[in-house]
């Protein structure tokens, strides 16, 4: 913020009349009241609102909504995809009217469908044209406004130097008259309306002032919100989207927290915007959406996938039912026996702090271990069947290979855990396999059931596996046979016992550092609160200690909430596990034990890792979920960009049907498609375009060409190449073998 633009700032808040609207105030970064209780999980209380026959709000179950991919103009495709969405549980369903043509052909949508005696909400989305707007307002039951251009026009990252408050004025003052028309209308008819904020669309205006922030989302809903409430219209709803789950759950809290301080109770409207598609759509969806939910936050909710629309209200469902499970009654006893603590001060609720810890590094026979990941840690689950088939648990850790032996690649898992009974199982060919696993670098988690044995005969790279109890004990002799510990931390332990154990750990030997193993039992307690706890205490004794989170899951808990065992739901039980804790900085890796395939798990794991915005270990796609707008077969396109650039970890790319969201939602993406025009489309580097017009049909080549001449491009790798191999792995390799 500019000098002039902060002296024009305090001028404004003695000038406006408080009663007319909230008075812009400095977030806090920690401590504020953002959801009904940081420690029982309950829905945030909210007013109803009115959406046509669909209630929104607290006294509401949550509704599932999606958005049409059609032309709006055309009537006749537009009902039947409507139709197919409610089929499929869909309780709103938005359309973008773009403009007045389609405003005029909203009304018969609206006329055909009442005629087949379907009374689902429609919900117009609007961008750039006020017109429009007040003409579908005759038609549909919601209006989505966007802040960031239904008076700005369009997306523009100009800084603009406010010199005097009447500049700033004039503006806010040229807002409302724009804005003030369409409320007036929407009060009369009972038509609600939808403050929709997106991150990639502030305008330069709110940019300047805030810049690409929670906060500026947050003020620039707040300002329309005034709007409302000066003529007494409260039939709307707010939404904070951003692509990065970690800024959208940023948003959603500090709205949510603003709003306590006003004692306002509008509902929130839940989405993750340009998820992508299939996992990682997914799971990006599950960490945003699943986070806001597990705190009682969110009414109503979306999953925005790259897919047909219909196909996103499975997902949407799975979460929003994930969702009142969190606020049940037996949620609320699970936490209510999580020992008591208050992390209102070690826990900011509107920016990510990770803590500062020291992974821990092993030497074995001369080579060093990395057992955890500096960035974030995948470790893996393995019974003795695992071991049958040599080649293809190579593959399922993400594993190269070069003369039949495995090493380590980007996505590779960083130890393995072998279940309880699995070390004694394995006969010689397997053991064999487990000794060419920890040959590749790869830590090998022990548990107590079988540490009874002869430790000489315990694998390479070993950690054993003790309880809290066991650990503090410290009466074994097996330094230099084993690299490290990992110490099984339940979440519930006296607070005495817990503090002497992290103060324990802390100190632990160089030669055999530890690390703490959180598996809470969520049959007896709530991970989410007791998993807060460990983690205030954590930081109360600034201890740098590493937390890998163990997510167990049996077939039973495993399933959806609709029965199902399935992976594509699973992700979403999965996602919002973990990302509601991963998104404050609590923790440093996962564990995940389920039933699926070695290879599933692993992929999720770093799938939950990068939604998260801790570890990247493949190029990271913006990619939106195609509406009417869209300029070219979004799906199509992006499954062809994603096959030829998804090799790139550390490269962010985004793909976008039009203009709207395009360039904002590119603030964080190194590379942008945008279409531009119908069968052309734009390329970008960061936030500037640099090609303009280029075909459909040799886009993707050039965006190839682009992040080639900006140095970011590297050949994907060929497996069972012994090219591959760095000289100083084969002593280890050859040792394996004998």
């Amino acid at each position: 913020m500019t000098a002039s633009s902060t002296k024009m700032w305090w001028w404004w808040i003695l000038v406006v009349p408080a009663a007319a609207l909230h008075v812009p105030t400095t977030m806090s970064a920690v401590g504020g009241k953002y959801c009904e209780s940081r420690y029982v999980p309950s829905r945030r209380p909210t007013r109803t609102v009115e959406v046509g026959p669909v209630k929104i709000g607290s006294e509401h179950p949550i509704a599932c909504q999606t958005m049409s991919t059609t032309d709006t103009r055309d009537v006749a495709a537009s009902v039947a995809q409507i139709e197919r969405c409610v089929e499929q549980g869909a309780n709103l369903v938005r359309l973008t009217v773009q403009g007045l043509n389609e405003a005029k052909k909203s009304a018969e949508i609206r006329a055909t469908l009442d005629a087949k005696g379907l009374d689902v909400p429609l919900v117009a989305d609007i961008h750039f044209q006020p017109k429009a707007a007040m003409l579908v307002a005759d038609a549909f039951e919601k209006i989505r406004v966007n802040p960031g251009n239904f008076a700005d026009g369009r997306k523009t990252f100009e800084e603009i130097n406010y010199d005097s408050p009447e500049e700033f004025e004039a503006e806010k003052a040229y807002i409302e008259e724009l804005f003030t028309p369409l409320v007036l209308k929407c009060k009369e008819l009972n038509r609600a309306m939808r403050i929709g904020t997106n991150h990639g669309s502030l305008s330069a205006r709110i940019m300047s002032f805030y810049g690409d922030s929670p906060k500026g989302m947050v003020e620039s809903a707040l300002e329309f919100a005034d709007i409302c409430r000066k003529h007494d219209y409260h039939n709307f709803v707010f939404s904070m989207k951003a692509s990065n789950p970690v800024v959208m759950v940023q948003a959603y809290r500090s709205l949510a927290e603003k709003m306590y301080d006003l004692g306002w109770d509008y509902p929130l409207h839940l989405g993750v915007t340009e998820a992508g598609e299939g996992e990682d759509g997914r799971m990006k969806s599950a960490i945003g959406i699943g986070a806001l939910l597990a705190d009682g936050l969110g009414d109503t909710i979306r999953v925005s996938l790259t897919e047909d629309p219909e196909f996103e209200l499975e997902p949407c469902r799975t979460l929003a039912d994930l969702g009142n499970a969190a606020c049940s009654d037996a949620s609320k006893k699970k936490a209510a026996k999580v020992p008591v603590f208050d992390d209102t001060d070690t826990r900011p609720v509107a920016s990510f702090v990770k803590r500062d810890t020291k992974i821990p590094h092993a030497v074995n026979d001369g080579a060093e271990v990395a057992a955890l990941h500096r960035d974030g840690s995948v470790l893996t689950a393995l019974s003795a069947d695992d071991f049958t088939n040599e080649q293809l648990l190579y593959k399922s850790l993400g594993c190269q290979t070069a003369v039949g032996m495995p090493f380590r690649d980007v996505a590779t898992s960083d130890s393995i855990y072998l279940k309880p009974g699995t070390l004694p199982a394995l006969d010689k060919t397997q053991r064999r396999t487990l000794d060419r696993v920890a040959a590749a670098g790869l830590g090998v988690l022990i548990p107590p059931e079988d540490q009874r044995g002869d430790p000489s005969l315990f694998p390479a790279n070993a950690i054993l596996v003790k309880s809290l109890a066991e650990f503090l004990k410290d009466d074994d002799d097996l330094d230099g046979k084993v690299i490290g510990t990992a110490v099984v931390v339940r979440g519930d332990e006296a607070d005495e016992d817990l503090e002497k154990g992290l103060v324990v750990l802390a100190a632990a030997k160089e030669e055999r550092p530890s690390f703490v193993l959180l598996d809470v039992p969520t049959d007896e307690i709530s991970r989410l609160h007791a998993t807060r706890r460990v983690f205030h205490l954590l930081k109360s004794h600034e201890s740098p200690v590493p937390v890998i989170h163990k997510l167990s899951y049996d077939a039973q808990s495993a399933k959806s909430p609709s029965g199902v065992l399935r992976k594509d739901l699973f992700i979403l039980r999965m996602g919002m596990d973990g990302g509601s804790l991963f998104v404050d900085g609590l923790g440093d890796g996962v564990l995940v034990d389920a039933p699926f395939d070695v290879d599933f798990l692993r992929s999720a794991s770093f799938g939950l890792l990068q939604g998260s915005r801790m570890r990247n270990v493949k190029t990271e796609f913006v990619s939106c979920p195609s509406c009417g707008r869209t300029l070219f077969d979004l799906q199509e396109v992006t499954e062809k960009i994603s096959l030829a650039t998804g090799h790139l970890p550390g490269v962010t790319i985004a793909i976008m049907g039009c203009i709207v969201n395009g360039p904002g939602e590119m603030a964080d993406a190194d590379f942008g498609y945008v279409g531009g025009a119908p069968g052309k489309v734009d390329l970008y580097v960061g936030k500037e375009v640099v090609q303009r017009g280029i075909p459909n049909d040799i886009a993707c080549d050039a965006l190839i060409q682009l992040i080639k001449d900006n140095d970011r491009w590297v050949d994907p790798k060929v497996n069972e190449d012994d090219d591959l191999l760095e000289q100083e792995q084969l002593p280890a390799m050859a040792k394996a073998i004998a």
